[in-house]
């Protein structure tokens, strides 16, 4: 995963091949907030000065920085996905929602 903290926030870092600069952008947050570099030192350094900026916005306008997320989506796959998956979960003694969280959990904590 191409993910970066700074300050405690995780932002996105994509290479951009046309400015032949590296891109970062803050994810989870209740607007944009991205910065651009040529080197990792400096895409950090220009990723806190957006952020601090970003964040001082927040605070002048009353909104919170991070988006609130409801532990709530909708899924669609195909029905034989949904039929192996629900098996696996009952062989495991676990509701299907369960292991689908436990799933992700460790997909997304390699």
């Amino acid at each position: 995963m191409n993910i970066m903290e700074i300050n405690g926030y995780r932002a996105l870092i994509q290479y951009d091949s046309e400015i032949e600069m590296f891109r970062g952008e803050f994810i989870g947050l209740n607007g944009s907030a991205d910065f651009y570099e040529s080197d990792i030192e400096g895409l950090k350094k220009e990723g806190g000065i957006s952020l601090k900026v970003f964040l001082q916005m927040c605070v002048e306008d009353g909104v919170e920085p991070k988006k609130n997320y409801s532990g709530k989506f909708n899924i669609r796959i195909p029905p034989e996905l949904h039929e192996d998956i629900a098996g696996m979960a009952i062989s495991e003694g676990k509701s299907l929602n369960q292991w689908v969280a436990e799933t992700l959990n460790y997909a997304s904590h390699p």
